[in-house]
């Protein structure tokens, strides 16, 4: 043990009896701890010291110092990444770090060998070490409330000694961004220069790290979490502030101990450092900021790998809060796309605002000329899936990042992409089975033709997040191929299973291939002979009642415009029969969706009465009421046909007007949520008070003080909605007023 001052002494003598584990607390400590702090507030170190338990790893104590200022002492079990923690958690509740040092107390020595014979009980699992902080804080806003912060400690220490110190840092991440305020540019000084300077005394044991830089709010806790993410143990810390810079030192090792001695590798931790510093700044503009920060944090690994030319875009305040939106707003967007396609989005992110979102026309000439210059199928496959992720990349940032794109821009965006890219596969797949086998002919010799239409969202060009293709593949007869008189049937068959190989895209994502809704549904064939289709859809055919609704949606999207006409004829024929609709069978399946698919007491975004589902619902029993007399009812899309249904005077103005803005919301709300997992299955509403709820009304835009306030502020919307969508929906179809 080291010698204790005797003034040190003194001061616990004077407090009472003195604890055996005071003492030996202090004698762990370094010679410069005793320099630095006055002999009654190491004496109150010690005491808090001696009563640290696994159950309780830290106390908290705080001492006015006049001025406004307040000293704030910690002493703590030692854990990985608690100094981070310390400063994040100081910066949320609003204290301003002027001053400080930390030090790390040397191991407590083993016990001594028990007596021959006597098994001693084994001590308990723990940290070796404990760690003193003393930091000089100015609060921003009130004072410092000694019992909330330690219990807010305790809180997130637990969560360290479970081994879930990701957890912890990201939890801290979500308070810090929250307590602090939005800026047009960030935070002044924010992107200054930091500077790093690393050295290494040949007797020392740890690498001292000197930094300079503007000290910004939560500038000691975005350096302290750099730290940790590259995985760095701080030792011990002195933090100055000279007028308005921050000068610290800090005592740092790699997790195994090693110094930090390569010049390379100090390159790349200064580099990260700074640039996770800065960015730590921009976190208030992400939805999740512990998903942008952690992405981050991996992204700069793979731009580092390039070269610093690679991070040009990240060193200016809009190339950062750009970033911060986009990674804090989809886990999908990183983890399932950016990272593969990292080639994709720096030309992407540097250029988004200048490119325009084209339509299919334009889309599909450009893929085109790039599938032209593939000279094998795998490298038009290759062409095809690399030109749907880019342009799905600038759709996305456009909608996440620029509030001129509405909703319903996105989504014509989205189907337009699809348009293309599926017109372009279904030709590749094509013209690659007539190179096999020759051209599909009819019996009658003439050309055996395809046409393929979309269904639900994709046919109605609603598609948002994780939007499948619902699609429908018709051909136009029995025949056989000209060379190896393959049936067609066979030959249209093998198309549709190309093409779904052809189509990278997730099970229950975008893009995916959903072919559900063709004839006699999974026991039909993936193609169907117009023949079979003009047989089950007619009134007493083989199609549900349900199918006749879903029919509305139809639109073709690719193949022979001549036998696409043919199939909508068809459609128009059994849609819009004089057969009256069954209002009943409808009611009764609506009825179905929601007990059956929606779990007790929770909100489905889409099936829960009162949400999506009867928004469309509404609309499209309308349609279906009065479409045969009226023509112009007759579009896939849900929106047209609520401003179709108000000029013809079957919906009043305030109700097209209330309708249109419920279904909107509801779409709003499920894109939001798919946004985050790209999977079409995330549409469960979070329980009320839960993080979740409020990350998700971030991504929605809502502006308020808090994610909490701002989930309030959605909740409120959803109940008015929901309330007024399930009225409407009862006093029209279900006759309950």
């Amino acid at each position: 043990m080291a010698e204790v001052p005797e003034a040190v002494r003194a001061a616990l003598e004077r407090g009472g009896d003195v604890p055996a584990a005071a003492l030996e607390f202090l004698g762990r400590l370094d010679g410069e701890y005793f320099t630095r702090v006055w002999p009654d507030d190491a004496a109150a170190h010690a005491r808090l010291a001696a009563e640290l338990t696994p159950a309780r790893p830290a106390r908290v104590r705080v001492e006015p110092r006049g001025d406004g200022r307040h000293d704030v002492s910690i002493v703590a079990f030692d854990y990985f990444a608690e100094f981070a923690i310390l400063c994040g958690l100081l910066a949320a509740h609003g204290l301003d770090i002027e001053s400080g040092h930390v030090h790390t107390g040397a191991p407590a020595p083993p016990p001594p060998p028990a007596p021959r014979g006597i098994r001693r009980r084994p001590a308990a699992a723990g940290p070796a070490r404990m760690i003193v902080d003393v930091f000089r804080v100015r609060p921003r806003r009130g004072g410092p409330d000694a019992d909330r912060l330690e219990a807010d400690l305790l809180e997130l220490l637990s969560l360290v000694a479970d081994g879930r110190g990701d957890e912890a840092r990201e939890r801290l991440n979500r308070r810090l961004a929250e307590s602090l305020e939005r800026q047009s540019g960030g935070f002044a000084g924010a992107l200054a220069p930091v500077h790093i300077e690393f050295v290494n005394e040949p007797d020392a044991a740890w690498t001292v790290m000197h930094v300079r830089g503007a000290d910004t709010p939560g500038f000691l806790y975005a350096l302290a979490n750099a730290l940790a993410m590259r995985g760095v143990y701080v030792h011990s810390v002195l933090i100055e502030s000279v007028g308005d810079e921050a000068r610290d030192r800090f005592a740092i090792s790699r997790r195994d101990g090693r110094r930090i001695e390569d010049e390379t590798d100090q390159q790349t931790l200064r580099l990260a450092v700074a640039l996770i510093k800065q960015f730590t700044h921009f976190l208030p503009w992400a939805p999740d900021p512990a998903l942008a920060l952690r992405a981050f944090d991996q992204l700069i690994d793979r731009l580092m790998a390039e070269g610093p030319e690679a991070l040009g875009h990240f060193r200016s305040p809009e190339g950062l809060r750009e970033v911060a939106r986009l990674l804090g707003s989809s886990a999908f967007l990183w983890e399932d796309f950016l990272r593969r396609q990292l080639d994709h989005l720096r030309p992407v992110l540097e250029g988004w605002e200048s490119r325009p979102l084209r339509d299919r026309e334009h889309l599909r000439a450009e893929l085109r000329e790039r599938l032209e210059a593939a000279s094998t199928p795998e490298e038009g496959k290759q062409v095809l899936n690399a030109f749907k992720d880019e342009e799905m990349l600038l759709v996305d940032m456009k909608h996440i990042l620029d509030p001129r794109v509405t909703l319903e821009t996105f989504a014509a965006a989205l189907t337009d992409l699809a348009d293309a890219v599926l017109g372009e596969g279904v030709a590749l797949c094509r013209d690659r089975l007539a190179a096999e086998h020759g051209a599909p002919r009819l019996e009658d010799g003439g050309e055996c033709a395809l046409a393929v239409f979309g269904l639900g969202k994709y046919g109605g060009r609603e598609m948002g997040y994780a939007s499948d293709l619902e699609l429908l593949f018709v051909y136009a007869g029995a025949g056989r191929t000209e060379r190896t008189g393959v049936e067609n049937g066979t030959f249209y068959e093998s198309l549709v299973k190309e093409l779904k190989g052809l189509l990278e895209a997730r099970s229950e994502g975008i893009f995916h291939l959903d072919l559900r809704l063709r004839p006699h549904g999974n026991k039909g064939p993936l193609a169907t002979p117009l023949p079979l289709l003009a047989d089950y859809y007619q009134p007493g055919g083989a199609a549900a009642p349900f199918e006749r609704q879903a029919l509305l949606k139809l639109r073709p999207v690719a193949g022979d415009p001549a036998l696409g006409a043919r199939v909508m004829a068809v459609r128009d024929a059994f849609v819009w029969s004089g057969e009256p609709w069954n209002r009943e069978d409808a009611l009764h399946l609506r009825e179905r969706q929601a007990r059956e698919l929606v779990p007790a007491g929770r909100t489905n975004v889409k099936y829960s009465r009162g949400c999506m589902i009867d928004a469309e619902y509404a609309v499209q029993y309308l349609q279906l009421v009065h479409g045969k007399d009226r023509e112009e009812l007759r579009t896939p899309s849900t929106l047209e046909a609520i401003d179709r249904l108000r000029r013809a005077g079957i919906l009043s103005r305030d109700d097209a007007a209330r309708l249109r803005e419920a279904y909107l919301f509801w779409r709003r709300v499920a894109d939001a949520q798919r946004m985050v997992h790209g999977a079409a299955r995330d549409l469960l509403l979070p329980e009320r008070g839960s993080e979740e709820l409020g990350f998700l009304a971030r991504r929605m835009g809502y502006e308020a003080a808090s994610w909490r306030e701002a989930s309030e502020a959605l909740v409120a919307d959803a109940t008015r909605h929901r309330e007024w969508t399930l009225s409407f929906f009862n006093v029209r179809f279900a006759g309950r007023g």
